[in-house]
C-alpha cells in the first residue's frame, strides 16, 4: 500500500510540474519585452494616423483599432504553438512550409500590387502577405533538415548535403520572393538564412562562399536589369538623397529630419511637426520609428532599441540553454530574422541603410509582420519549456509517461 501511494504522489507531482511548465515556466522577459513594443507600436501608428484623413477617412482611431485587434489576434497564435506538443510542433513543420510557398504562388498567380511589389493577398477583405510569414517557415525547415539528419552529433554531422538540403530548403521560397519582386524581405531572408548555417556548425568555407554568392547575385540582379527603376533608384537615393529630392530622396531626407526633431525626450506624444503634417510616407509602416525619434525623442527610440535588443538576448538564450537540435538552430534563425530586419529598418529611418521596405518588428503597421513575429515567439517559448522538460527523462518510468503525455 505504502509503494502505491507513493508512486501516485510522484505521479500527482509530475502531473502538477507540466501543468507549471506552460504558464509559469514561460519566458517572462520576452513575453514582456513583445508586449511593451506592441504597446509602443499601437500608440506610435495612432499618432502617424491621427491628422491622415486620407488614409483614416475622419475616423482617427481606425489604424489604432485595426492594430490593436492584429495583436490580439497575433497573441492568439502564439498561445496556440506555446501550448501545442513540442514534437507536434517538428510533425507540422512541412506543413507550415508547404503552406507558405503555396501562399507565394498564389500571390504571383492573384496577388495584388503594392508599392511595386506584388505581395499581397486579398482574402475576404483583408490582406495577407505571404512573404512574412515564408521567413518562419524558412527558419523551420532549415532547422527541421539539420535536426533529422544529424540529431545527436548535429556538429560533426552537418556536410555539405546536407548544406545543399537547406539551401533548397531557402531557395524555393526565396525564388518566388524574387519573382514578385520583394527585395527588402529577400535581404532579410539571406540574412537569415546566412545565420542558421552559421549556427548549425557548417564549415567556415560555406559561409564564405554564400557571402561571395550573395553580392554576385547583387550584382547580376542589378546588371541584368532585374530590379524595377524604382529599386534601383532607392539604392541610388541612399547613397546620395540630393539626386533626387522630390522622389527616391524623399523619404530619406523626410525620415532624418523627423528624427533630428526629436532631442533628447521629443516633441511628445500626438504632437510631432513633421509627423501630425504627414511629411514622411509610409511613417505608420516602414518608417514608424521615425515617430518614435520625433515624438518621444533620443529616449523613446533608444527605449524601441533596447526592447529589440531584449528581444535578441532571449532568443540567443533559449538557443543556448537547449540540448533539442531543432530548438537550437530554429532560436538561433529567429534571432537572426529579428535581429537583421530590425537593424534594416532603423538603419534605412536613420540614412545607414537603403529604403527597401522592411516593417520594424512588433512595432510597424500590418497584420501579416505581426502574425509571423508572434507565431515566432511562440516557437521560442515552445522551445525554452521544452527545455526545461528535459529533466523529466530523468524521473521513473510512470511519471516520463504522464510528462510526455
Amino acid at each position: 500500500m505504502s509503494n502505491r501511494i507513493q508512486a501516485s504522489t510522484r505521479r500527482t507531482t509530475a502531473s502538477r510540474r507540466v501543468g507549471r511548465l506552460h504558464w509559469a515556466d514561460l519566458d517572462l522577459v520576452l513575453l514582456g519585452a513583445v508586449l511593451v513594443l506592441s504597446l509602443l507600436g499601437c500608440l506610435l501608428i495612432w499618432s502617424a494616423t491621427l491628422e491622415r484623413d486620407d488614409l483614416t477617412s475622419g475616423d482617427t482611431r481606425a489604424f489604432l483599432v485595426k492594430q490593436v485587434v492584429n495583436v490580439v489576434l497575433g497573441l492568439g497564435l502564439m498561445v496556440l504553438v506555446v501550448v501545442t506538443d513540442h514534437r507536434w510542433v517538428r510533425i507540422l513543420a512541412p506543413v507550415g512550409y508547404l503552406l507558405a510557398v503555396l501562399g507565394l504562388v498564389l500571390v504571383l498567380v492573384m496577388g495584388s500590387t503594392v508599392n511595386g511589389s506584388r505581395s499581397w493577398l486579398m482574402i475576404g477583405g483583408m490582406s495577407l502577405q505571404p512573404s512574412e510569414l515564408a521567413k518562419l517557415a524558412v527558419v523551420v525547415g532549415m532547422a527541421l533538415v539539420v535536426a533529422e539528419r544529424s540529431e545527436g552529433r548535429w556538429r560533426d554531422r552537418v556536410g555539405t548535403s546536407d548544406v545543399l538540403l537547406m539551401l533548397l530548403v531557402a531557395g524555393v521560397p526565396a525564388v518566388l520572393i524574387l519573382a514578385q519582386p520583394d527585395l527588402g524581405t529577400m535581404l532579410v531572408l539571406t540574412a537569415t538564412v546566412f545565420g542558421v548555417i552559421a549556427a548549425s556548425g557548417a564549415h567556415r568555407r560555406w559561409l564564405g562562399l554564400l557571402a561571395g554568392g550573395g553580392v554576385a547575385a547583387a550584382v547580376l540582379a542589378v546588371s541584368s536589369g532585374m530590379l524595377k527603376e524604382y529599386q534601383v533608384d532607392r539604392f541610388l537615393a541612399f547613397t546620395n538623397p540630393a539626386l533626387d529630392p522630390k522622389g527616391a530622396g524623399y523619404n530619406v531626407e523626410q525620415a532624418r529630419i523627423a528624427v533630428g526633431n526629436g532631442g533628447l525626450f521629443g516633441q511628445g506624444l500626438f504632437h510631432g511637426s513633421q509627423t501630425q503634417s504627414g511629411f514622411v510616407p509610409e511613417q505608420h509602416t516602414d518608417f514608424v520609428f521615425t515617430v518614435a525619434g520625433e515624438e518621444l525623442g533620443l529616449a523613446g527610440a533608444a527605449l524601441i532599441v533596447g526592447l529589440l535588443g531584449v528581444v535578441l538576448w532571449r532568443a540567443l538564450r533559449i538557443a543556448s540553454r537547449t540540448d533539442d537540435v531543432f530548438g537550437r538552430i530554429a532560436a538561433a534563425g529567429i534571432a537572426c530574422w529579428f535581429g537583421f530586419q530590425a537593424f534594416q529598418n532603423v538603419g534605412m529611418c536613420l540614412g545607414i541603410m537603403p529604403v527597401t521596405g522592411v516593417p520594424l518588428p512588433f512595432v510597424s503597421y500590418g497584420g501579416s509582420s505581426m502574425f509571423a513575429g508572434m507565431l515566432a515567439v511562440g516557437l521560442l517559448q515552445n522551445i525554452h519549456l521544452g527545455a526545461l522538460s528535459a529533466p523529466a527523462s530523468r524521473l521513473a518510468p510512470q511519471e516520463r509517461v504522464l510528462v510526455r503525455g
